[in-house]
């Protein structure tokens, strides 16, 4: 068998993202363990699982073992499913003479009885319906019921082989409500997947997704973030660079402004990323802003997400400065999204900034600011390797990314919340400087890995008309201490009038 037969031949979710996780979904006539706290979406994914075996004309059936056959409407309802025909629901209730104290045998455990009972009531129907998808809610009604480890293992290894005889495709869910040490199951599963939801100090909760085992199987490993909405689960893979590699050529980007391109060395080469540091105020939105509009009028298109900045207030300040971004987007030449970092996962982000860059083929992409970024990091200890994967995905499409980052301070030494100079093939610097009774700004190339750059310091200023810059300033020293000292008499500063 080939391996496009292979995935063919898998029980698919049709669930956006995981079924990519799982390299096509689940094996086929094997038996599935999905686990996680209550809240998690477990029966969610169960119940998506079963609509696209019911789509694809297979028998489908649904053993609610916790749940009444009205509850499970009513949650497919609020994503505007319809639970049809063509899915079997076997919600099973004891029988009436186990829940009769009077009729209760005394030499006996009840559990004995009612698992017996339990267990011959779901063969009896499932061999009356002969399902294809099987997905049994939950484990730990059994777990109850068997009252020990081993005999509870042995009624999973039962169900195991009845169902493999049967040819079903079984998905038995699990809440984690007894001992999260027990892996009694996992070692009786075909594959294994954990579903997790995180509670961070402030915002929405964020879930996350992880394929513990999956036998004779390739999946991508690691943790996924993923969000249920009306309409279901969407899963968003945890993005690999080295997947996405396309051939393009690496010209050089002019913003427009020639003191700016000299500076650079002649502009920005396509396929890098561009860090703009700077304290508050500097202009690091503008600078970006500068070449967004450079990449529209030579035909590109371009994306910006803005995490800080209210999107209204960015139109109509640039507007007033004579950048129409608003056209622009209304055109379709550029991409504008909001984001809003307490209700963001950084893998729903990455998803977002994907399904931009290769819808519109979007060659100049902003990110403003990577502390917004930072913002929506439940861990930052991951932050950089999130943001590493994301220039490097960009990279390699051939777009040219800036990443602009709010340094605490404003004069004097600077400090920036995580230090990614060393990710950005280039890093600008932006800073305030005193001078002649005036706050003044100054901008400075300190890297560019991908050719020369000038080493000089040029102030500029923030205009009406947008960007203006001035020659190398040579009159001081310590500048980007924030109070420099005269060395020459004169003093070739941007003069006010010019603005």
């Amino acid at each position: 068998m080939t391996t496009t037969d292979a995935i063919h031949d898998k029980a698919a979710f049709a669930i956006s993202g995981l079924d990519d996780v799982l390299g096509g979904g689940l094996a086929r006539n094997r038996l599935y363990l999905l686990e996680g706290d209550p809240g998690t979406g477990k029966t969610t994914v169960a119940l998506q699982f079963l609509r696209e075996g019911a789509r694809l004309g297979e028998r489908v059936m649904h053993i609610s073992l916790s749940e009444t056959e009205g509850e499970l409407r009513d949650a497919a309802r609020s994503h505007g499913w319809s639970l049809d025909e063509n899915i079997d629901i076997f919600e099973l209730i004891p029988p009436e003479s186990l829940l009769d104290a009077n009729q209760q045998q005394s030499l006996l455990y009840s559990s004995d009885l009612e698992l017996g009972e339990s267990t011959k009531l779901i063969f009896e129907r499932v061999d009356a319906v002969r399902p294809v998808r099987v997905v049994l809610d939950s484990l730990s009604e059994i777990r109850l019921l068997a009252g020990g480890s081993l005999r509870y293992r042995r009624q999973i290894l039962a169900l195991k082989h009845y169902f493999a005889r049967q040819g079903a495709t079984v998905l038995m869910l699990d809440d984690l409500t007894s001992d999260v040490m027990d892996k009694a199951v996992h070692s009786i599963a075909h594959g294994v997947i954990r579903l997790e939801e995180l509670a961070p100090t402030y915002g929405s909760e964020r879930r996350r997704l992880r394929v513990i085992k999956y036998r004779g199987q390739r999946f991508r490993g690691g943790n996924h973030d993923f969000a249920i909405t009306t309409g279901g689960v969407e899963v968003f893979p945890r993005l690999v660079s080295l997947e996405h590699k396309t051939e393009f050529q690496r010209t050089r980007l002019a913003c427009g402004i020639a003191e700016v391109d000299t500076l650079l060395g002649g502009g920005i080469d396509a396929g890098s990323s561009t860090l703009i540091l700077g304290p508050a105020g500097t202009g690091k939105s503008l600078f970006s802003v500068q070449y967004v509009c450079a990449a529209v009028a030579r035909g590109e298109r371009a994306a910006m997400f803005i995490f800080d900045e209210e999107l209204g207030l960015l139109l109509e300040r640039t507007r007033a400065m004579g950048f129409d971004l608003q056209s622009m987007r209304d055109s379709g030449r550029l991409a504008i999204e909001q984001v809003d970092a307490a209700e963001l996962s950084p893998g729903e982000f990455a998803h977002k900034v994907r399904g931009v860059v290769d819808n519109l083929q979007a060659k100049t992409v902003v990110v403003d600011s990577l502390n917004g970024y930072q913002a929506s990091m439940p861990e930052e200890g991951a932050l950089i390797l999130h943001i590493h994967e994301l220039l490097q995905y960009l990279n390699r499409q051939g777009a040219a990314t800036f990443v602009t980052v709010a340094q605490h301070g404003l004069v004097g030494d600077m400090k920036s919340p995580v230090d990614v100079t060393y990710l950005a093939d280039t890093v600008i610097l932006l800073r305030y400087f005193e001078a002649v009774g005036e706050m003044r700004r100054a901008i400075s190339v300190v890297k560019k890995r991908t050719g020369a750059h000038e080493n000089t310091i040029r102030e500029y200023r923030i205009t009406n008309g947008g960007l203006q810059v001035g020659a190398p300033i040579k009159a001081f020293q310590g500048v980007f201490r924030g109070i420099p000292s005269l060395v020459r008499e004169s003093v070739p500063l941007l003069d006010d009038d010019a603005s």
